[in-house]
């Protein structure tokens, strides 16, 4: 395996020391405060390498949405990537026939890749009426959908945990998929530099004490004063 400095977009930084767990709540709080970017929804995008934890931090910011009553809906980019080599034009997908129709007042539309069958699926359908899309994902905190966006989040671990948490999930016969597509997600990072333009780097394997259901480990934080500005 190649070295975690080469295999990485951008070096991971130190937490701030004086820096508490951020609640998820304080995040939506934010996100609800300002205008809505897309149509009638606000949309957060959640990016980084694979394995860092998206799904997972996915999964529990819609939790906390849920819990104050808001149409929540997650989109998770493995179902519209075509294939391994396919998360271009998933995001393609996501831009032309999700985002763009939501911004535009229509419902949202894609077809689920099945992995197993290697074609796309079934038709879902993102309502207009969904009040906070999050959309997790490589790719999903691509600059063509900055003017969408009320929040980008970045997360990342080490290669290391991302390698061993991939081949636990897909099977030792992955692995060199998974270095293949490490090596080209890094180069994608670094061609829209999608880590420094975040709003919020987390940490995916935090060591220090925090309730994982209701808080963030952060490692930078830059929110807009305006998200419907910029």
């Amino acid at each position: 395996m190649e070295s975690t400095n080469r295999l990485t977009s951008d070096p991971l930084t130190t937490a701030p020391s004086a820096s508490d767990p951020l609640t998820i709540d304080s995040l939506l709080d934010h996100v609800q405060a300002a205008p809505a970017r897309l149509g009638r929804t606000r949309l957060i995008s959640i990016d980084g390498p694979a394995g860092s934890g998206k799904s997972t931090l996915a999964d529990r910011v819609a939790a906390r949405a849920e819990a104050r009553g808001l149409h929540t809906r997650v989109l998770r980019m493995d179902d519209l990537y075509d294939g391994w080599d396919g998360a271009v034009r998933g995001f393609a997908l996501l831009r032309d026939h999700v985002l763009t129709r939501l911004a535009d007042g229509r419902e949202g539309r894609y077809r689920r890749y099945d992995w197993t069958t290697g074609a796309y699926a079934e038709l879902h359908l993102v309502p207009a009426t969904v009040e906070l899309l999050i959309v997790e994902g490589v790719t999903s905190c691509d600059r063509d959908a900055d003017a969408w966006q009320s929040l980008k989040i970045w997360i990342e671990t080490t290669n290391e945990i991302r390698l061993e948490r991939g081949i636990d999930r897909d099977g030792e016969a992955l692995r060199d998929r998974w270095l293949d597509w490490m090596r080209w997600e890094r180069d994608h990072f670094a061609t829209e530099n999608t880590r420094t333009r975040a709003n919020l780097v987390v940490d995916g394997n935090p060591v220090v004490p925090h309730d994982p259901a209701t808080e963030l480990v952060t490692k930078s934080l830059n929110l807009p004063h305006d998200s419907a500005a910029s």
